[in-house]
């Protein structure tokens, strides 16, 4: 669904109502179907370590992919977009470093953070002004201040997680 989403905030050089419309819709239904996919998973006991990477590189590409297409069009400030994706690459590649030691799996605030990075991201795609605008920009603050939380929690668990394999 990334490409697709992609040409429809484009659409119009991004100014156009119908496409920005159109790619929250496909914006949420992404992230609702990917909810649903590891409910369901979890639910009938079908939760694999395979899937426990997987899962956050999907999350990962299309929250990337919504962030650059938001800054190229200038709607989201490129320092947000870049401090998001260097946490999320950095978590990614950081489970992977640890991943022989044991999967680090979603914290409740990874989940708590991307839920709100994409409560923000639908936000900021969809055409809003004034104070839904104001609106949607609190939301993303609270999203950046999750990002560098959660992240820090992620480099603890993986330190934590090596010295108590190295024993």
């Amino acid at each position: 669904l990334v490409p697709i989403f992609l040409l429809a905030l484009f659409a119009g050089n991004g100014h156009d109502t119908t496409g920005r419309v159109a790619a929250f819709v496909i914006f949420a239904v992404a992230v609702i179907t990917d909810r649903l996919d590891g409910a369901l998973a979890r639910t009938y006991g079908m939760v694999t370590e395979f899937g426990k990477l997987a899962d956050p590189i999907a999350d990962k590409t299309l929250i990337g992919a919504a962030l650059i297409g938001l800054s190229m069009l200038a709607d989201l400030p490129w320092w947000v977009t870049v401090l998001i994706l260097v946490r999320e690459v950095g978590v990614t590649l950081l489970r992977f470093a640890v991943l022989r030691r044991g999967v680090i799996p979603a914290s409740w605030g990874g989940k708590l953070k991307t839920l709100v990075q994409a409560v923000a991201i639908g936000l900021f795609v969809l055409p809003l002004s004034g104070s839904w605008l104001v609106a949607a920009s609190v939301v993303m603050a609270t999203a950046v201040v999750l990002t560098v939380i959660t992240g820090i929690d992620y480099v603890a668990s993986a330190i934590s997680e090596v010295r108590w394999t190295a024993r």
